[in-house]
């Protein structure tokens, strides 16, 4: 296999990604918000293969326990679909979780080539039951920990677990973009009292407010969560998980070997896995300019 910096096959992601200070920006918080990665184009027509998906589902005896292109529902709410294993649904799904310039941001954090761990997507609205009077609270979480999924290389932070998400409508204060509790990636204080200490003083609670078509990247050690939707509008994203080629996919979002076998040759270690141990690791050190 032909192997290159940021290169396999022809497949080409930016080395470094991300600008110096869009990299120290991360480092600080655990994540950056990198407003326009895709086009309008692209934008348009993910959201519509996922509106689609949501018309398949809705139209099943059963949403909650379906199946369609395998993907299925992880959540099923009258204001809240969480879809579980896009990949296969559509080709603008698999046009984003290949996307050079994302792909290259999850490799840069990272630390080397990577592997689609998952693809995930929401579709989700106001909550019927939603107090706007009521405390802010949030049902937040992490993928991974300090130190047993972090490290450190010339510096920088690295984690073996990261997501791309990517808002597909526009999200303003009252949207319900994600909320994460800013520099909880490298603090090995129980969740617990990083979520009390965050409460107490909102400030540390930042969320995504942007337009579509940007992308939140973050490590899975960052303590986030789903924030509220206190508008009238609908939230559209879809989330790309990413982890050194050595991990396994999320249990129930394998492809399938159908899909790997037809998926184009030069994404086929990216999706599959296939480079395992081999695991081209590569890193950057604050100063070098993004690449072009």
């Amino acid at each position: 296999m032909n192997q290159t910096n940021g290169q396999t096959n022809g497949y080409h992601r930016p080395f470094p990604a991300l600008t110096p200070a869009q990299r120290y920006r991360l480092d600080i918080n655990g994540y950056v918000v990198i407003e326009n990665t895709l086009t309008p184009d692209l934008t348009g027509r993910i959201r519509e293969a996922m509106q689609q998906l949501k018309r398949d589902f809705l139209a099943t005896a059963d949403p909650a326990k379906a199946y369609i292109r395998n993907c299925h529902l992880s959540t099923f709410k009258p204001h809240h679909m969480h879809f579980a294993h896009l990949l296969e649904t559509d080709p603008a799904i698999l046009e984003y979780l290949t996307h050079p310039h994302l792909v290259g941001m999850a490799e840069e954090l990272v630390g080397g080539s990577v592997r689609l761990e998952e693809s995930e997507g929401v579709i989700n609205t106001r909550a019927a039951d939603y107090d706007p009077n009521a405390p802010r609270r949030y049902g937040f979480h992490t993928g991974t920990r300090p130190d047993f999924g972090t490290y450190t290389e010339n510096g920088l932070f690295h984690c073996n677990f990261v997501k791309t998400l990517t808002n597909l409508t526009d999200l303003g204060p009252d949207d319900g973009g994600t909320v994460v509790i800013a520099g909880s990636h490298k603090i090995k204080a129980p969740q617990q009292q990083i979520i009390a200490c965050a409460y107490e003083d909102p400030s540390l609670i930042h969320q995504v407010i942007a337009p579509a078509g940007s992308t939140l990247l973050f490590a899975e050690s960052l303590i986030h969560a789903t924030g509220q939707i206190r508008s009238d509008n609908e939230r559209v994203i879809i989330i790309g998980g990413y982890t050194p080629p050595l991990f396994r996919a999320w249990p129930g979002q394998e492809p399938t070997q159908a899909y790997i076998d037809n998926v184009p040759e030069i994404f086929k270690p990216l999706i599959s896995g296939s480079e395992s141990w081999q695991w081209r690791q590569k890193y950057r050190t604050l100063d070098m300019p993004v690449a072009e």
